[in-house]
């Protein structure tokens, strides 16, 4: 436990059985009544951002959760298969827990995951990945202009990328911008 004064972004905070990231927190003095500390959180399943006052000196639950490595293998219903590189167990991961993240999924890919026991909250991708591109827009006058276009990678993501690209190029992409890097 610690008082809410403590509270800092980035902590993982157990309110009534759940869990939520501090993202900002900030200490209020009003002229009128007692200072207290607002903050900003995101519940750690589904990703939504609220916002909760505490009392100075209020006693808050501090949650610290344990980071694994896990390999991508397959999915599986609304789940993903990952393996433990550790342990060399697999683990299922729900879909809502992955989300987005679903595009740059393929085989092979290492990513970080956060567990509570043995409930996983959240699933971090390397921030550069390299795919191959399985489609890409026929546009001869993109080539002239220089003007980006639509290609789609071999997880089935479509990203925009400079107009030399061409079915088959191996692309590095920045998973948090979802934005081409290079060509490798």
């Amino acid at each position: 436990m610690i008082q809410s004064q403590q509270i800092t972004p980035g902590m993982i905070l157990k309110i009534r059985s759940k869990f939520y990231r501090v993202e900002s927190c900030v200490k209020v003095t009003t002229a009128k009544g007692n200072p207290f500390v607002k903050t900003k959180l995101c519940h750690m399943e589904t990703q939504k951002i609220s916002e909760k006052n505490f009392k100075l000196g209020q006693l808050v639950e501090e949650a610290s959760l344990d980071e694994k490595d896990l390999e991508y293998l397959y999915p599986e219903d609304k789940n993903h298969v990952f393996l433990d590189t550790q342990g060399l167990e697999t683990t299922l991961v729900p879909q809502n827990v992955v989300g987005e993240k679903t595009r740059y999924l393929k085989e092979g890919v290492e990513v970080k995951a956060a567990f509570f026991g043995d409930a996983i909250f959240s699933v971090e991708l390397p921030q550069f990945l390299e795919f191959m591109v399985i489609e890409a827009e026929e546009s001869p006058e993109a080539l002239i202009s220089n003007e980006p276009k639509s290609v789609v990678l071999e997880t089935g993501a479509k990203i925009m990328a400079p107009p030399f690209i061409e079915v088959g190029d191996i692309i590095k992409i920045d998973t948090t911008t979802h934005e081409y890097v290079q060509r490798v």
